[in-house]
This record gives C-alpha cells, sequence and structure tokens, in this order.
C-alpha cells in the first residue's frame, strides 16, 4: 500500500499562509460589504469634460401666473432685508433674456433670504433641462447669492443624467430687475465638469 508522503515544512508554511489569507479576506470583505470600489466603466462614466452654459433665470412674482411664490414670509415686518422669507421657485431658463426665446430648462427649487444686514440669499436649486441634448437632465445649484453685487458666483454641487457626478459652478448677473413687481431676470453662466 502507497503511503501519503509528508508534506515538507515550506509546503506547509506556504498552504497556511494561503489559507489564512482566505479567511482574512473574507472577513475583511464582510465587514465592509456596505462599501466597495467600483471600476467608472461599468458605470458607463468616461473622460471628463468642461461645459459652458448660458441661461436666462426669469423670475416672475407677478400677474396671473407666477413661477416665484413665497412660502414662508419674513421674521419680522420692519426687516429692510426680508430675512427669514423663502420663495418657492419653478422659474423658465430660456436661450435669451426675452421670456419667448428658446426654453431650455426650469429652475426648480427655492431661494431664502439668509441675511439680517445685507443682500444674502441661500439659493437651492435645480436647473432641470426640458429640451435638447440634455432633456431629462439637471444641474444642482446651492450656495449664496449676495444678489446686490454685479457678478456672484455659486457653486454647482451635484446633477442628474449626464450630470452624473458635476461639480463646478455658476456665475449670476442681473439683465433687468423691475422693483415695483420684484421680476427679474438673471443671466446664469455655468461651467460644469460632467463625464
Amino acid at each position: 500500500m502507497a503511503g501519503i508522503s509528508p508534506i515538507s515544512p515550506t509546503h506547509f508554511l506556504f498552504l497556511s499562509f494561503l489559507l489564512f489569507s482566505a479567511i482574512a479576506l473574507a472577513i475583511a470583505e464582510d465587514e465592509n460589504s456596505f462599501a466597495r470600489t467600483v471600476n467608472r466603466k461599468r458605470l458607463g462614466l468616461r473622460k471628463e469634460k468642461l461645459s459652458h452654459f448660458r441661461l436666462y433665470w426669469h423670475d416672475v412674482l407677478s400677474g396671473k401666473d407666477p413661477t416665484s411664490m413665497q412660502i414662508v414670509p419674513p421674521v419680522s415686518n420692519t426687516s429692510m432685508t426680508r430675512f427669514g422669507a423663502v420663495q418657492m421657485i419653478d422659474n423658465p431658463l430660456t436661450e435669451t433674456a426675452d421670456i419667448k426665446s428658446k426654453l431650455w430648462g426650469r429652475a426648480e427649487g427655492l431661494y431664502a433670504s439668509a441675511s439680517q444686514d445685507g443682500s444674502g440669499l441661500l439659493m437651492a436649486m435645480n436647473f432641470a433641462f426640458v429640451s435638447g441634448k440634455y432633456n431629462g437632465s439637471s444641474i444642482t445649484i446651492f450656495g449664496r447669492n449676495p444678489f446686490l453685487e454685479k457678478v456672484r458666483e455659486m457653486p454647482v454641487i451635484g446633477g442628474s443624467g449626464l450630470f452624473r457626478f458635476a461639480r463646478g459652478y455658476a456665475k449670476a448677473s442681473t439683465v433687468n430687475i423691475d422693483f415695483t413687481t420684484g421680476d427679474a431676470v438673471i443671466e446664469y453662466n455655468i461651467y460644469v465638469l460632467h463625464y
């Protein structure tokens, strides 16, 4: 009867190392099962690119079809800055400053008067595209808007659709404001890195 040949100490150490490595790897995967590294190509992410968009944001408070509605009044009737006031918006984003020009999307979200002694608004909005190549995609802008300054800069913090993993910034400048009605047209130049 043929006997089982003994394992050399080198082979024994090698096999033990493989066994313990496999066990350690299985335990490590189990402990971190909520997170894993993903290959960006599997998500359809190719080379990152920089895009520039110029859109006109129409904040309409007057008339029979306003696109901006106050949902929270200011905390005080004597506040010069309307501190605490919150506006919900569904503003058209057009190709030119004329509200009747091509509609590229809608600015959906809100802005709030966040400064007690200045002209600071907190802007939280999605630029949701409704036509063209980016139809169904959106860019998310969230940040401070010192609206009395000539040019304001706000961060792009993300997006959806063709703007997944987006980041960048938006520059806003006032084209026209009617101090009687509160209606305003703002030019937005958005620079966004996306895939």
